[in-house]
């Protein structure tokens, strides 16, 4: 059975052999269309705020990809994609990192398995993911609360009467 993904990534450290964050971005999309994964979409690259301790702005894209494997083998092939990108998963949360690739949605609905759970839990509070999402699946649904990407993006980004809009 062929399973559809929606994918975030960022990056907002140089890479020796593929340069700034924007196109460690586009090497990672490659990647995204190799060995049992088949890249369908691919949204504009973004850049937005850091958040955590990162002082440094981050490029930010999505990615629709299909493929046989289930979430879990999914994510290890992702954790290997960033492992060939120079990402080593120690030190601080959300510092600067070469290539972070999340896993965010996925077209079985939920899967939560050892730690890992689809959709990811933070998603729906990320511009940064939502926005790029919006080219590329905006009508899939959060299987969580039934919405789709555009109904959340929409609800994220909203103004409040006399306030700033949010980024």
């Amino acid at each position: 059975m062929t399973h559809h993904y929606l994918i975030a990534l960022g990056s907002n450290q140089w890479h020796v052999r593929h340069g700034d964050p924007r196109r460690v971005l586009a090497a990672a999309f490659e990647r995204l269309d190799r060995k049992g994964l088949k890249l369908i979409a691919a949204s504009s690259v973004i850049d937005s705020a850091p958040h955590g301790p990162s002082r440094r702005r981050y490029a930010n894209a999505v990615a629709v990809v299909s493929s046989r494997l289930e979430p879990d083998k999914l994510l290890g092939r992702l954790h290997r994609i960033e492992a060939k990108f120079g990402r080593r998963r120690r030190g601080q949360r959300w510092g600067a990192r070469v290539l972070d690739l999340d896993l965010v949605l996925w077209s079985g609905g939920i899967f939560a398995q050892d730690g890992i759970m689809v959709p990811h839990p933070r998603f729906r509070a990320r511009a940064f993911v939502l926005g790029p999402a919006l080219a590329v699946a905006a009508d899939w649904r959060d299987p969580l609360t039934g919405l789709t990407l555009r109904h959340l993006h929409a609800r994220l980004t909203r103004k409040a009467p006399n306030q700033p809009a949010k980024p």
